[in-house]
């Protein structure tokens, strides 16, 4: 297939199922977390119609397109250049029948979608708030680093909005940021139900942490056992490589 990459711009081979991505190695580009949040949400239930808020190059989306069964994704980018960087990697996947972008800020979403009409939200959403970390990065990093153009709140705010009762929702996030993602999902009607820590090794402090919500749902947590991602030696763990195997 002919595309047309800008300067920059590169395709990555995603080595699941043919899967390719087209990155600006300039930009901002994917890791581990994107990873383990399309195999955390790799349940979802058949036909569910999905939302990915902040998509960004589109991988949660195009993992989730063949690791499930959904009906129809649709991802979220407020970013022109990367949105239309991810229109190209959904052409070069095929997947135009099955996943669709919309350059758009979370916060007009209500004038988009239809409030309560959502099976299903995954997010990985900035980590950092305005104003605080390493700003003197290009705006590209920054805005998908940083909660310029939405905070924390607002994505949580919007996912109740147009999820469905009983709708779920699927976040990766950092484990600083853990009693903030509660308390404002709790405050939004979406009752935390799993949580699963991530750790760089198991001498190490937990780097990520993993959380799906359901929208009015009663309150019960389970706690997943903990996810590492390397062995001492440096190697990935057997969990690690069987995610990215089956990924």
């Amino acid at each position: 297939m002919n595309i047309k990459l800008n300067k920059d711009e590169i395709i990555e081979d995603l080595q699941f199922k043919n899967l390719k991505i087209i990155q600006n190695k300039k930009g901002f580009c994917f890791g581990i977390d994107s990873i383990l949040l399309s195999d955390f949400a790799k349940k979802i239930k058949e036909n569910s119609n999905v939302l990915d808020l902040g998509t960004g190059t589109g991988i949660i989306s195009i993992l989730l397109c063949e690791k499930t069964k959904l009906k129809k994704i649709t991802g979220i980018e407020i970013q022109k250049d990367v949105c239309e960087m991810a229109k190209k990697s959904i052409k070069l996947n095929k997947l135009e029948n099955k996943f669709e972008i919309i350059n758009e800020n979370i916060l007009n979403l209500n004038n988009l979608i239809a409030k309560n009409s959502v099976d299903v939200i995954v997010t990985n959403p900035p980590y950092k708030k305005k104003n605080t970390g390493i700003i003197n990065e290009n705006e590209k990093k920054l805005i998908s680093r940083h909660e310029i153009t939405a905070d924390l709140e607002d994505f949580i705010k919007v996912s109740k909005s147009l999820l469905k009762d009983k709708g779920e929702f699927y976040m990766v996030h950092r484990p600083e940021r853990l009693v903030d993602i509660l308390s404002l999902m709790r405050k939004y009607k979406i009752e935390p139900k799993i949580l699963r820590l991530v750790y760089a090794n198991k001498n190490k402090e937990p780097k990520l942490v993993l959380i799906k919500g359901v929208k009015n749902a009663k309150q019960f947590l389970k706690l997943e056992q903990n996810l590492y991602i390397y062995e001492e030696n440096g190697e990935y763990t057997k969990e690690i490589k069987e995610i990215y195997n089956n990924n």
